[in-house]
């Protein structure tokens, strides 16, 4: 298809809008993944910081659904339909400026292929999605910067009148830019951890190509902004012993077994997260800027691949010896998507259309959409073989985001029948021992049945639900509580609780359908009598040891 250079913002236009109302539909049909419902429970319970992550995702939470008097699975996800149109436009611009209007739209169209952009942060509901946001807004705001030239330091001594002759220089080169990315990395830092990269890269892209940058005091002004940023998240951490910090830190150590079974796992996981041509486009763009063979704003070239490639080596390098998540570094992916644009602009300069590679990537996302969607819905692939009830649908992960909208009836049903036999009492409530499936519990069954569900378990496995336990006033002995558990992470309350409890029996089994198959059997057991008292967050004091199953007093 021939495309006219004018055209090209009607063009951004309607990829905007096709993909706003593509992933609206989807983010209203499709039913939260075990990660989202959880950031739900952030947006529930909101405080400066939290176990996991840092606050960002659960205030936008609330700004979008209302502080959740919309709380469906549209208006919670609502963010993430809004930031990722946002960011498309955005990616158009860094484009734009670093090259032309034609590098725009190509960058716009290989970030709307990006599984990770379009899915993780277009659809889902996670710390990404406010991420995102601000980590395209922060380069965005240094590439601009970068292409202002930095006065010399004035010469003279350096008294108060010397000072401000600098700084009456500084104000005519646009200082806003360096001070708006301090606002935006600190923002993006608040979102997600790994917003830091956001300062390793422009701190080594300093140190490397610019260390006039050094005596500019805007610098440390902008570094200002983003520590002040960050106090939430240091405060909340101050009063509960550092526990995220700690947490994190047994995730990401530096020390381990080699593995080469995680590490091809990640590779993989960024081939497909990043969409595959994104992925080949990506290193092809990598070799290209070593060879000096891509015509773009050299600041802009360098300053991308510091930001970069730090970020992808580091999670590389912790994939040797643990398991990573492949999303951890696509961040990272989405800059080089930038160089990506700029070397197909190189390739096709003098063609007025889109390239077959682009049509490839964009191809790969609606293939993976249409398979993806209809395999959770239908699963007309089978991925799980096993019969016994206790395991059915063990091998079928795309059952994460399927069946709690029916459990949630039918467990409805049941409950009634049992309270009507005086089995259970309308007031108790559900308890699990680790997060997931504790907030899908949460969201899905007991939240429209207005009742109580606690986490009983270790903080390793219960996350933020040991202070949501403290929000609805703990465990008191005596009550008796249901206990529901999945064919697919089956586990035994009779052995978990067995000191807990007086009695504990299973009184029921609910199947989960799917296009008239038993996709899942969930065991619904009444634990009653809680008979010795739980420990509750002031009894830790840190994250538990996985071997050590003591609290912490």
């Amino acid at each position: 298809m021939r495309i006219k250079e004018q055209n090209i913002n009607k063009i951004l236009i309607g990829l905007l809008a096709i993909s706003a109302v593509v992933r609206a539909l989807l983010a209203a049909w499709m039913e939260f993944g075990n990660d989202e419902v959880y950031y739900w429970t952030y947006a529930l319970y909101p405080d400066w910081s939290h176990f996991d992550h840092p606050p960002m995702v659960g205030w936008v939470i609330q700004l979008f659904s209302l502080n959740l008097l919309l709380d469906s699975e549209f208006f919670i996800r609502l963010a993430s339909v809004v930031f990722m149109t946002a960011n498309t436009y955005i990616v158009f611009h860094i484009g734009k400026e670093i090259k032309d209007a034609w590098t725009g739209l190509y960058a716009a169209l290989l970030f709307t292929a990006s599984i990770y952009a379009f899915v993780i942060t277009g659809i889902f509901i996670m710390p990404d999605t406010p991420l995102m946001l601000f980590w395209l807004l922060a380069a965005w705001m240094a590439i601009k910067y970068l292409k202002v030239k930095v006065p010399e330091p004035v010469e003279g001594p350096t008294d108060s009148k010397t000072v401000l002759r600098y700084f009456d220089k500084l104000s005519t080169q646009q200082p806003k830019f360096l001070l708006l990315f301090g606002l935006f990395a600190g923002l993006a830092m608040l979102s997600k951890y790994s917003g830091v990269f956001l300062w390793v890269g422009m701190g080594l892209y300093i140190l490397l190509f610019n260390r006039k940058q050094l005596k500019n005091p805007y610098l440390y002004l902008a570094l200002l902004i983003s520590a002040i940023c960050c106090i939430p998240i240091l405060y909340w951490n101050i009063q509960n012993d550092l526990i995220s910090f700690r947490f994190h830190g047994e995730r990401v150590s530096l020390f381990g077994k080699p593995n080469l079974s995680t590490f091809g796992t990640e590779i993989a996981g960024e081939f497909f997260y990043n969409n595959p041509v994104n992925f080949i486009l990506a290193i092809i763009a990598i070799i290209a800027a070593s060879k000096k063979r891509l015509q773009l704003d050299r600041q802009a070239q360098r300053l991308i691949l510091c930001i970069a490639l730090p970020l992808i080596f580091v999670f590389l390098f912790f994939s040797f010896t643990r398991p990573t998540l492949p999303h951890w570094n696509a961040p990272a992916y989405v800059l080089l998507i930038l160089l990506s644009a700029a070397y197909l602009r190189d390739k096709h300069a003098h063609a007025d259309m889109v390239p077959k590679s682009i049509i490839a990537a964009l191809s790969v996302l609606v293939i993976t959409l249409i398979i993806g969607v209809a395999e959770i819905k239908t699963g007309f692939i089978p991925l799980d073989k096993h019969t016994e009830a206790e395991q059915v649908g063990r091998d079928d992960f795309t059952l994460d985001m399927y069946g709690w909208r029916q459990l949630g009836k039918k467990f409805a049903d049941f409950r009634e029948e049992k309270i009507a036999e005086g089995l259970m009492k309308a007031e108790d409530g559900i308890v699990a021992n680790q997060w997931f499936p504790l907030a899908n519990l949460d969201y899905y069954v007991a939240r429209p049945l207005g009742m109580r569900v606690m986490g009983l378990g270790w903080p390793e496995f219960l996350h933020k639900y040991l202070w949501i336990n403290d929000k609805r006033d703990g465990f008191h002995l005596g009550e008796d509580y249901w206990f529901l558990t999945g064919s697919r992470y089956l586990k035994n309350p009779k052995e978990t609780y067995q000191w807990f409890f007086k009695e504990i029996e299973l009184v029921g089994v609910i199947p989960i359908e799917r296009g008239g198959k038993t996709v899942e059997n969930y065991f619904v057991y009444t634990c009653k009598g809680l008979c010795d008292n739980p420990p509750r967050l002031s009894d830790f004091k840190a994250v538990s040891d996985e071997t050590d199953t003591t609290p912490r007093q």
